[in-house]
């Protein structure tokens, strides 16, 4: 009786054991069913394509479909795949039936970089720094002037890393961001312009003033103080009255006359 009940006890430890290494075995023999390539805001961004992630997927060896699926490393594509910096996550993996499936998200550009020494950039929400590479241009404020990408933040290094010491651009990355949360602010300021001493210009989408900003320090009172200028003064005196309104200084705003007016 007590043998019958060892024996009863063995069967599921011996089907524990071996039903899964049948089941890999299984796997591991079976063809790939192919590849299916999920990008979870492919309707938002338009930085990577299903096809460019296909061509990295099958890297030399061509397409997969119908190879032993114990042949297809799935780790070696998550990597292939992860050279993109466009992407701010990627994953792969192999489901029971033999298909590989990539998922991945795109980065969230909050600003698009144009220095002057040359590139076209876009700035992610984490900071990181992706060159623009195709002809897609999503709605975003426009960075130009004296602006540096340094070799670090091409390399991935996001420009609020401590390891950047010194860059307008973290600067200006909070500016944006302050600008993009201000439901005003968004619809006015279209592009900005750092100069040579590191200060900033705003340009705005509606007239034709250069709104001087200064350094980055305290632009948000400088931005309220400019807010209450448009609210209370701009409408009394006219829209196109003056040609500079300069912010730099301390509580305080300093505009210049057009020529044309009294």
């Amino acid at each position: 009786m007590k043998k019958f009940l060892k024996i009863l006890l063995i069967i599921p430890v011996l089907y524990l054991i071996i039903i899964p290494v049948y089941m890999a075995s299984s796997t591991n023999s079976r063809p790939c069913g192919g590849i299916v390539i999920d990008i979870s805001d492919s309707s938002d961004y338009h930085f990577v394509t299903k096809k460019q992630l296909l061509n990295l997927a099958y890297g030399n060896s061509g397409r997969i479909a119908g190879k032993p699926v114990k042949e297809i490393s799935v780790s070696a594509i998550e990597n292939r795949i992860n050279v993109l910096r466009e992407l701010k996550k990627a994953e792969a993996y192999m489901t029971i039936d033999g298909t590989v499936h990539v998922y991945v998200e795109q980065r969230n550009p909050v600003m698009r970089v144009m220095p002057d020494n040359g590139g076209d950039y876009f700035v992610d929400e984490d900071g990181v720094v992706m060159r623009r590479r195709n002809l897609y241009n999503p709605r975003l404020h426009i960075v130009e002037g004296n602006v540096n990408i340094s070799v670090a933040m091409l390399n991935g290094v996001s420009v609020l890393d401590t390891s950047i010491k010194k860059s307008i651009l973290k600067d200006i990355y909070h500016l944006v961001n302050y600008i993009n949360d201000d439901k005003f602010w968004s619809a006015q300021i279209d592009q900005i312009y750092v100069d040579g001493n590191d200060e900033i210009d705003l340009i705005p989408r509606a007239g034709n003033q250069q709104i001087h900003l200064g350094t980055a320090e305290n632009y948000e009172g400088k931005l309220r103080n400019l807010e209450a200028f448009y609210d209370k003064v701009l409408p009394e005196v006219g829209w196109n009255k003056y040609s500079l309104i300069n912010l730099e200084f301390k509580d305080q705003i300093v505009c210049k006359k057009r020529d044309n007016q009294k």
